[in-house]
């Protein structure tokens, strides 16, 4: 049984449900508004400017951080229903290192977005002049900018994920059945990243952000892929948390 959950337990993600007044949704739920609210949105966007060719990208882009949501809270549920040490539970939630790293992950995009991008061979193919013109309206920035935050987010959160889950594999062992929890939990990692490569047709012809993409994948696939096979060598017979340091 999952016990009751504490400050810190949580991702942000996670806790912002909860802390909305009048407010008390099921995850599936919220969810569904996340991917509804946003879609609803970008058609509206599009119908008013005429953007329609930037419907299948802002979809896309929303899809992966629904998708991402999801496997959020299935990674962080089955954390929670192991014997989890609390020096892992707490780096891992209640650190905060998530949002950090998902806000220099934005500020990086935005700068290539808005600086980089722009400064480039042939401007007239920026990113945001494929999507929106050349004089992108405000709203539909905006409103892309929202959607890129919550992918961004969430990769940042992929990524400390997979480091922290590393550093557990270094530093505890537990009994036959936790371990292949744990390497299950790895994996879901290794799907919240490859979930991410949906993201590739969108920036093909972008070298820099193509890169971005696809060597966070590569990256958490391999610091994931350490972590469940180091877990595997510090399989115990006991079936609480031993720490190895």
């Amino acid at each position: 049984m999952t016990r009751s959950l504490e400050y810190g337990e949580t991702w942000v993600y996670e806790s912002l449900l909860g802390t909305i007044p009048g407010v008390r949704v099921s995850s599936r739920t919220a969810i569904g508004i996340q991917f509804l609210g946003f879609e609803a949105a970008i058609v509206a966007v599009a119908a008013a400017y005429n953007l329609w060719g930037a419907v299948v990208p802002g979809t896309v882009a929303v899809v992966v951080a629904t998708i991402g949501s999801w496997l959020m809270l299935r990674f962080s549920r089955s954390v929670r229903e192991l014997p989890t040490p609390t020096a892992y539970r707490r780096l891992l939630f209640g650190s905060s290192i998530d949002v950090v790293l998902g806000v220099l992950a934005f500020v990086a995009l935005v700068t290539y977005l808005f600086v980089v991008d722009p400064r480039g061979s042939n401007a007239a193919s920026s990113l945001l002049t494929e999507l929106f013109g050349a004089e992108p309206p405000a709203l539909a920035v905006g409103l892309a900018l929202l959607v890129l935050w919550d992918v961004v987010y969430r990769i940042g959160t992929c990524w400390w994920a997979s480091v922290v889950g590393l550093w557990r594999a270094i530093s505890y062992g537990f009994g036959p059945e936790p371990t292949r929890a744990y390497q299950r939990i790895d994996a879901i990692n290794v799907g919240f990243a490859a979930v991410q490569l949906l993201l590739v047709p969108l920036v093909a012809g972008h070298t820099v952000l193509l890169v971005a993409v696809v060597g966070h994948v590569v990256a958490v696939l391999i610091v994931a892929t350490l972590s469940i096979v180091g877990q595997g060598r510090r399989k115990t017979s006991r079936t609480g948390p031993v720490d190895h340091r």
